[in-house]
């Protein structure tokens, strides 16, 4: 069967990608995959089939494995002690009390106060592009820096850490690509990453406890669930999700979307001509790059999900990327549309009580630099090939090469 999800080299190139995804489509929204090194699972790609599955999250958990791995990494892993509990580890009754610790902070009227540091950032944003020149790497120059400045505030970090922080997180995402893992390749440098992240975060927690502020770091440190006191395998779980999840999934929806517009001139031209559509093309954006790519499931039950029969005990693969291509909800998928009616229907954020914690902050922060950016091109175009990480879980691009000249 296919190795669509299992061999991080095919994400290499998502055009090839979606095109395959959006042919297995034909073949039914359910697909039994077996890979050697992996333990068989079930790739759920219908949109509607991931739906069904999240809305129903007793009967499929996200523990005990909720991201695709190999057998030798997860053995490894738990061998040596660098497990990561998080969000997304979490099923309830521990999933709600741990997310409503943090949930103030990204509704909507929290999110809103970043109005202004988003609006120097784009400021900003637009000043390097017009002293680049010309000539520049949107992801390198532009999209990598911008939310993980966002995340380092609302954390409450100083950008003295910018530069570690955003090598831990690539390294975390990207470990099984050659360009962003460490010289070991192997299992092994995933746990030396993990645990590198463990000792920032155990520094600051210390920081926190002594010496609280305001910021969302204090409120992991401090924080208390069923009145005691956070433990530390959750409390490095949630700096860890804050700071990777929060940075490197819209970095890739900023750059993947940049890219979209540069290799769609007509679809740049419509949204300079119609800026109100600004908000409906980041959907669209979020739609097409989709960073977050899987998460797993484990049945519970005997069940019915689209018609196929699912056992309890089964292991399912929620693909993202391939509901976002599924052409029983987006007619003709691999087009990519910033009026697209329907492009809030994206499943890129998870539905149900799973939904990104994030999704009003990402989509606040895309709608932000797109709005300045996007009548400043006069021209846009690709300056040679994009690249793009070779990773089965969260990725997007590693570089967009650019050429552009800018309006007055």
């Amino acid at each position: 069967m296919t190795d669509l999800f299992t061999n991080p080299h095919r994400y290499g190139d998502l055009a090839d990608w979606r095109r395959e995804a959006v042919a297995l489509h034909a073949q039914g929204p359910i697909h039994r995959i077996e890979q050697p090194g992996y333990q068989p699972f079930l790739a759920v790609i219908g949109h509607d089939a991931v739906l069904d599955i999240e809305r129903r999250p007793d009967d499929f958990t996200n523990g005990p494995e909720p991201v695709l791995g190999t057998d030798e990494a997860i053995a490894m892993r738990k061998a040596q002690g660098a497990e990561i509990r998080t969000l997304i580890h979490m099923d309830a009754p521990d999933h709600g009390k741990y997310r409503r610790l943090t949930n103030d902070w990204f509704k909507p009227a929290s999110v809103r106060k970043m109005n202004d540091r988003l609006e120097h950032l784009s400021r900003e944003a637009v000043a390097k592009l017009e002293a680049l020149g010309g000539a520049a790497d949107f992801y390198r120059d532009i999209a990598a820096s911008y939310p993980l400045q966002v995340i380092l505030a609302i954390l409450g970090l100083p950008e003295t850490d910018y530069a570690r922080m955003n090598k831990l997180t690539q390294e975390l995402f990207g470990a099984e690509d050659p360009d962003l893992q460490r010289d070991v390749i192997s299992p092994e440098q995933m746990v030396e990453v993990i645990m590198d992240f463990y000792a920032y975060f155990a520094a600051l927690t210390v920081d926190r406890q002594t010496t609280p502020t305001d910021d969302l770091a204090s409120l992991i440190a401090n924080g208390i669930i069923d009145d005691v006191a956070m433990p530390d395998l959750e409390k490095m779980g949630y700096y860890v999700i804050v700071a990777t999840a929060g940075h490197d999934t819209t970095a890739a929806a900023m750059s993947g979307g940049l890219r979209a517009l540069a290799e769609y001139p007509d679809q740049l031209h419509l949204l300079q001509a119609n800026p109100e559509l600004i908000p409906n093309a980041v959907d669209e954006m979020i739609r097409w790059t989709a960073p977050v790519r899987h998460f797993m499931r484990t049945a519970h039950v005997d069940a019915e999900i689209a018609g196929y029969p699912i056992k309890a005990g089964e292991w399912l693969y929620l693909s993202y990327l391939a509901g976002n291509m599924d052409p029983n909800v987006f007619e003709d998928p691999l087009r990519f549309d910033v009026a697209r009616t329907n492009a809030d229907r994206h499943i890129a954020f998870g539905f149900g009580q799973h939904f990104c914690l994030g999704a009003q902050l990402a989509r606040m922060e895309l709608r932000s630099l797109f709005a300045h950016i996007v009548p400043r091109f006069k021209t846009l175009e690709l300056a040679g090939t994009p690249t793009t990480a070779k990773t089965t879980f969260v990725g997007g691009h590693k570089s967009v090469p650019i050429r552009y000249t800018l309006n007055a």
